[in-house]
């Protein structure tokens, strides 16, 4: 291939655009064990939302809406009204009439396929109830080798890494007859010789083999990557790591390249008229000029329209907003900050409804530290904070005495080495499935004694430890003073806490309790990267409680009275149990409060344990508290309990405002709630920080579950039950191969019978004026991306009404 190598430098540089357009298309998918939520759509946010929702269901036949049967239940039941549908049509201006758009409910749907390739034309020609399929077995043996490859942690093998991904997969294929003997293609390890030493010289080569038109190479290579978006999102999470740490990762490029080749190494060269080549040249063409795009726009009307119906709801709902009675943070002897996740809403309104000297306010989880967290006596580091974000400090654990610290590293030490030679024996090839039988009875015990175990989410981390060291050790920011200072100014100030502090000011954290799922850190906080959000509560109240960090906050004009103490917390959301941490020292009129606040707590939880009892299919325990606890922590233990908490399914809307807004409002745990006072903000900045970090996290929760939803097979991860782990954290293959598998398990989304999440773009109401948002809009391409280009709603509240950003014109949402 010298040829090749000469080419002109105007075709490389094209098919170098058409590569980066393939790269980019992709979204990350974390590990699992830092997993957050993750808008799947991401690298398409510059596109308009149903532009993208054409383009992925022509190119990856993956739809944006649910099917018109979905529609025409919420029609027939009266949750989408001629009203709503009205201004869906007015708002995408539609050239379609009410009644067609009604009628069309009545029409056959059609299922989406995505662009065809060689593969696909060639299993059209085999005996597929006989013989494998050349998809298939593509995906497999790509998935195969690419979980090898990555894993660092399962397995005690894995093939030799020479370079590259693509290096490595092509001399493997060389010698690898699997394949062949399987389709009965037996010249693979040959032509896999004669592939080009470089990903990018090979996509080059495939291109020109294949006679793909230039103009269809962006399209082309985008539907060769989507065949495997599972491993092209691991491999996009690597891509999205190397770019924080200012390196670079090609990954992505290789992993297409070795999809690519596939479609090279099965094709015979023959390019006669009844070849498998002309008859998929031929399909790609129809496929395209076939597509059914006013479909597609008639399920976009409906779903805008399901939208519209939510907000109506929403805005009605708000525009109690400010009545409450109950005394606000200025009355306040107890102030509870928990994240703004929608799970936290139905704790606060519960807890606020204990006693009137209590209210709350919402904060992103990771209350604004920038950290990473080192256990003690471990070299184990993992981040607390947004994936959006790279940690720039360090959490550490000490008990505040040398002698106490070095006999807790010990322990723990010798604890990982035990347990270092179990996962050793666990790993080893086929010992997943013979492991109970190699133990026998005396693993049985451990078993039992497992599932009847009340995990509170912290027993690794204490594992093997005293009680007393235990007890003693508390995670402490290594920083400096000075910038202890600024950064308790900063939380406090993005809290609107610089005044009117409570005697006693919880930070409440908030974790998942869940056996035997792999993607419990789905269920933990995304703000704190999959992790719980006890070690920033902790490590924030040390530093605000530090006298030396309270002279330099009153320098700065913050005063912190003096009998005000910070208590860090974690509320189980499975649960509904709040943990206090570090209270023993507590004294003065915070040690006076906490047999109040304890009950407050425990009341709470079992109000808010009540109004959860339906969907989780207890509604008969609802009226019987104890025995409603026991059959939740029950289900929190169990090991084959798919559905231990809904984790946030149903989000919907996301409110910018403070809480004397939002008080004694039932927002049916569907809405984030984050604390935000614009008469404070002149320049906008707090807003700005928020629209451009805790905002975008929503979106990318409330896409998450979109996605999951509406394309269960390309973003969800399937079947929860039969889910095996790949490389020890890197994802979950649904049985024992295809691609990877990304976003969340049916079970997280349906409850057997129907959809536990409503799919709907989440909406976002800011309390502020109008210029002020506008504001941060211009100055924020990111933001403006995300609402010009609807892949959010957003709207203002002043004085109980709402307001819909539509265009650069703010509009009233139509109520009849």
């Amino acid at each position: 291939m010298n040829a090749l190598h000469q080419h002109d430098e105007a075709l490389r540089i094209k098919v170098d655009e058409a590569i980066q357009n393939a790269s980019s298309c992709i979204a990350p998918s974390w590990p699992m064990d830092k997993l957050i939520a993750v808008n799947p759509y991401w690298s398409h946010i510059s596109q308009p939302f149903t532009d993208v929702a054409h383009h992925l269901a022509a190119l990856a036949g993956s739809p944006m809406t649910m099917s018109l049967s979905y529609y025409q239940k919420l029609w027939a039941d009266g949750e989408i009204s001629m009203v709503d549908v009205k201004q869906s049509l007015d708002l995408m201006a539609s050239q379609l009439t009410p009644e067609e758009v009604v009628d069309a409910l009545t029409q056959t749907d059609k299922i989406l396929t995505p662009a065809p390739l060689l593969s696909d034309c060639l299993d059209s020609r085999r005996d597929l109830q006989h013989e494998p399929a050349w998809c298939d077995t593509i995906t497999h043996q790509i998935s195969q080798f690419c979980a090898s490859y990555y894993d660092k942690h399962q397995s005690d093998w894995n093939p030799q890494r020479i370079n590259s991904l693509y290096q490595s997969w092509r001399k493997t294929l060389t010698k690898d007859h699997s394949v062949s003997l399987l389709m009965n293609a037996h010249d693979i390890p040959s032509l896999a010789s004669q592939l080009e030493p470089t990903p990018r010289q090979q996509i080059l080569k495939a291109l020109l083999h294949l006679e793909i038109p230039e103009h269809d190479w962006p399209d082309y290579l985008q539907a060769n990557i989507y065949r495997v978006s599972g491993w092209a999102s691991w491999c996009s999470y690597l891509k999205w790591q190397a770019d924080l740490n200012n390196d670079d990762d090609e990954s992505l490029v290789h992993l297409l390249a070795i999809r690519l080749s596939w479609e090279l190494l099965i094709d015979d060269a023959d390019r006669d008229n009844g070849s498998a080549w002309h008859d998929w040249r031929s399909r790609w063409k129809n496929h395209f000029e076939q597509y059914d795009s006013q479909l597609i726009q008639i399920k976009h009307i409906w779903q805008r329209a399901h939208e519209h119906s939510y907000q109506r709801q929403l805005a009605q709902t708000l525009s109690k907003a400010g009545t409450s009675t109950k005394p606000g943070t200025s009355n306040a002897r107890v102030q509870a900050a928990f994240c703004i996740d929608v799970r936290s809403e139905v704790f606060r309104r519960h807890l606020e409804n204990q006693s009137e000297q209590i209210t709350t306010l919402g904060f992103a989880g990771f209350f604004g530290l920038p950290i990473s967290y080192t256990p003690l006596g471990t070299s184990a580091t993992r981040p607390q904070l947004p994936g959006l974000l790279a940690p720039i400090m360090t959490v550490t654990d000490t008990t505040g005495k040398p002698a106490l610290d070095q006999a807790v590293i010990e322990k723990r030490q010798s604890e990982l080495s035990k347990d270092a030679d179990w996962f050793n024996f666990k790993s080893l090839p086929g010992s997943t499935f013979s492991m109970v039988e190699t133990m026998g009875l005396s693993y049985l015990g451990k078993l039992i004694k497992r599932s009847l175990t009340r995990n509170t989410g912290r027993d690794k981390e204490t594992k093997g430890l005293s009680r007393q060291q235990t007890h003693a050790l508390r995670p402490i920011l290594q920083a400096g003073v000075s910038q202890r200072i600024e950064l308790a100014f900063s939380v406090l100030e993005g809290m609107n806490l610089t005044s009117d502090i409570a005697p006693l000011v919880l930070l409440v954290g908030h974790g998942s309790q869940t056996e035997n799922n792999p993607q419990k850190a789905g269920l933990d906080c995304g703000a704190c990267c999959g992790q719980t959000g006890e070690v920033n509560a902790r490590a924030l109240a040390d530093i605000l409680n530090d006298p030396l960090v309270r002279e330099g906050l009153a320098e700065r004009g913050v005063v912190l009275p003096e009998a005000t103490r910070f208590v860090a917390a974690l509320h189980n959301t499975t649960t509904d149990q709040v943990t206090l941490f570090d209270i023993d020292d507590l004294q003065g009129k915070a040690a006076e409060l906490l047999p109040i606040i304890n009950n407050a707590l425990k009341q709470a939880g079992e109000a808010a344990r009540a109004e959860r009892a339906p969907a989780l299919g207890l509604e008969k325990l609802k009226q019987r508290p104890e025995s409603l606890k026991k059959a939740i922590f029950k289900r929190a233990s169990d090991w084959a309990q798919t559905r231990p908490e809904w984790g946030l399914a149903n989000n919907a809307a996301f409110i910018i405002g403070s809480r004397s807004l939002t008080r004694g409002l039932d927002f049916e745990g569907r809405a984030f709630l984050h604390e935000y006072d614009h008469s404070q903000d002149p320049e906008a900045t707090q807003l700005s920080q928020i629209m451009t970090a805790p905002m975008v996290v929503t979106n990318w929760i409330n896409m998450q579950y979109f996605a999951s939803t509406v394309d269960t097979l390309r973003y969800g991860s399937g079947n929860k039950t039969l889910h095996n782990v790949v490389g020890g954290r890197i994802g979950v293959f649904e049985g024992n191969g295809g691609d990877l598998r990304i976003g969340l398990a049916k079970q997280s989304v349906h409850d057997g019978k129907e959809w536990q999440h409503t799919p709907l773009r989440i909406t976002v109401v800011i309390d502020a004026p109008e210029d002020t948002i506008e504001k941060v809009l211009q100055e924020q391409p990111v933001v403006s991306s995300l609402v010009n280009n609807q892949w959010l709603h957003l709207a203002r509240i002043e004085n109980g009404q709402v307001t819909f950003y539509q265009q650069g014109d703010w509009v009233t949402c139509a109520t009849s």
